[in-house]
This record gives structure tokens, C-alpha cells and sequence, in this order.
């Protein structure tokens, strides 16, 4: 399917809310979908709204009596590609000009949906965001590490990172669509995106519950892709978020090494050379990837 995502004219006002789904049990997602769906009816008045199953190719079949409701879609992937990919399928197969999306393992307040829902008219996005308590010790340092990291580089406080229960315009999501990897990075991703280019999100505490099945994400492996994609990001939409710090390090470095040279040797060493020439590559660079990110967002608009 192909969507051109700048000119796409969004018709119907409601919100599509997107569930992908890997071998879940069949209860856990009837659970899950019945809790948005109870969620939804409260807002129904003000929004139209449906869900969407991603079937992400998952042994276990569905079909529209497993779901236990009237207002579900479900599309399927013959194989499994991923979560990022089963997001960019449920939107552009969604009718409204909001998305919602959520987990279907039973680890996110879901019934609650329609308190996000209520915020959106002000923001580009709404974040459901998990509390410290409910992390895990195991995943508690890593996730501090990433989250103050993307707070820095993106210069923006954010209190979670990748939560996946969260409602955005849709055609903000359009714009970082060539970025989103069909992995589990989509969340971060958009969420770095948005803050990185003015677009406004509103992060609202929600609770966070044991997950009912089993995770597919791998703590070291998934965590070092997070700190390498929350770089990645940074160096695409804000560079010197990137290269100042650099810069300033290697300055002190050569500050410090260029004092003992003079002390020691009453001479600069080849050393002291090498950083000083370091630190203004790391600079001029920094300004290259600063000019080139400019003018890309100026050929956009």
C-alpha cells in the first residue's frame, strides 16, 4: 500500500487504535481489546473510533468471533515482520486522524485510554507513561541510563521513553515514516522525532502491570539498540546536542594534556597536537551536520 504521506487529507475526525498482536493467547487479547473498547464508549459522544488488530503473523489464528467485539478490523502479515512494521500497517489502514496504540499483553492500564484521549486536541502527542515503581530492578538502571541520555540529547525531560500505550496525530507520525525500523524502536523513535521538531507531547503517569505471556525483547541486546538509536536519532534531527559535549571534552582533554606537556617538557608533545586538531574536526563537523539538518528541514516545509 502506498501512501503519500504529506498530501494524505484526513476526512473522518476519531482516533484508531492499534493493537499488534505475536501469539498471544486468545484470552489475554479478548481481554485486552474488551478493556479498550470500554475505555472508548466513554468518549463515543465526542469521537468516532475503531481497532485494529495487526496479526503479526503470528501460529494462532483469529477471526472476528475471537475478539468478543463489534468494532474490531484485524489485518494479518503472512510472516512475522516485527512490531515497528506492525504499527506502520495498522496506520495506514486506520480511517481517523488519530492514532492510539497499546500492547496486547495485558501490561498497560488499557481501560483507561480515553484520559489520554481527553488531552489530545492540545498536543501532537500523548504519552501514557510508566512509573519507576513498576520497573524491574534488572531493567531499572539501563532505562534511567537511556531515558536521562534521550532527556539530553533531545534537551527535553521525558519520563518514559518507549512507553506503548500513547495517542498521536497521525500525520505527525508521517513524518519520521522512512525512520520508524520494523523492530521495537517505533516508540522511541516518534517520541524523538516529535520532541527534536517542536511538536508538542503531554506525558501522563499511568500504572504498569506484570505482562501476561512471553517477551520477545532481549534486555542487553534491545537495550544496547536503544542507546545506539537514541544516538542515531540525535545526530539526524539535533547534531549538536551531539558534537558540542564531544567538543568540550576533547578541549578539556587537550586543556589538560597541553598544562602537563609544559610542566613536564616545556614543550606541547605530539599528543597535545592530536587532540587540538581532533577537537576542531569534532566542531566543524558538528557544524556540517547542523547546516545539512537545516537545510533538509527547510526543503520539507
Amino acid at each position: 500500500m502506498v501512501v503519500n504521506k504529506k498530501e494524505e487529507k484526513l476526512q473522518k475526525k476519531g482516533i484508531s487504535i492499534i493493537v499488534p498482536c505475536y501469539n498471544e493467547s486468545k484470552s489475554v487479547l479478548k481481554k485486552t481489546l474488551e478493556g479498550v473498547e470500554g475505555s472508548l464508549k466513554k468518549i463515543k459522544s465526542r469521537y468516532d473510533y475503531e481497532i485494529i488488530v495487526v496479526n503479526d503473523g503470528s501460529k494462532r489464528k483469529f477471526n472476528y468471533d475471537d475478539m468478543g467485539t463489534s468494532v474490531v478490523r484485524i489485518v494479518n502479515h503472512k510472516i512475522n515482520r516485527g512490531y515497528g512494521a506492525s504499527l506502520k500497517t495498522g496506520i495506514e489502514n486506520s480511517n481517523f486522524d488519530w492514532i492510539g496504540i497499546t500492547d496486547a499483553d495485558g501490561t498497560y492500564p488499557i481501560d483507561q485510554f480515553h484520559i489520554l484521549i481527553d488531552k489530545m486536541e492540545n498536543y501532537d502527542m500523548v504519552v501514557g507513561a510508566r512509573q519507576w515503581k513498576h520497573i524491574s530492578l534488572f531493567r531499572k538502571f539501563p532505562k534511567f541510563v537511556l531515558t536521562m541520555l534521550a532527556s539530553f540529547l533531545s534537551n527535553h525531560y521525558i519520563p518514559d521513553l518507549n512507553s506503548g500505550m500513547r495517542v498521536f496525530r497521525k500525520d505527525v507520525s508521517y513524518e519520521f515514516w522512512k525512520l520508524y525500523p520494523n523492530g521495537f524502536s517505533f516508540t522511541s523513535t516518534i517520541t524523538m522525532g516529535c520532541l527534536t521538531n517542536g511538536f508538542s507531547v503531554k506525558y501522563i503517569p499511568i500504572n504498569y502491570f506484570k505482562r501476561e505471556g512471553k517477551s520477545y525483547i532481549h534486555p542487553i541486546k534491545d537495550t544496547i539498540r536503544f542507546f545506539s538509536l537514541v544516538t542515531r536519532l540525535t545526530l539526524y534531527f539535533a547534531p549538536l546536542r551531539f558534537f558540542i559535549p564531544l567538543t568540550l571534552v576533547l578541549s578539556i582533554l587537550t586543556l589538560l594534556r597541553a598544562i602537563r606537556d609544559i610542566n613536564v617538557q616545556d614543550s606541547f608533545g605530539g599528543l597535545t597536537l592530536v587532540l587540538f586538531f581532533m577537537t576542531f574536526q569534532v566542531f566543524f563537523f558538528g557544524l556540517l551536520a547542523e547546516i545539512i539538518t537545516k537545510m533538509n528541514k527547510n526543503g520539507k516545509n
